[in-house]
């Protein structure tokens, strides 16, 4: 499976923290009534924040690997 990135669109988000309450690895925080990523390196890709966000201000993008 291709690895993903957690992408965030900032001036999408109207800071409702449905993203982080449904992260299961707490990846994500509300900071100044925006969302954040606390950790990067815990984030497993799973979409549940891309799927619950109203606003799609979050979402994963396939990482380019440089392999062709």
């Amino acid at each position: 499976m291709a690895k993903r990135k957690l992408i965030i669109e900032p001036k999408w988000c109207k800071g409702c923290g449905i993203c982080v309450e449904f992260c299961p690895k707490k990846v994500l925080a509300l900071q100044k009534e925006k969302v954040t990523i606390l950790n990067m390196d815990a984030c497993i890709g799973c979409g549940l924040c891309e799927l619950r966000c109203p606003d799609y201000a979050i979402y994963l993008e396939k990482e380019e690997n440089g392999n062709g």
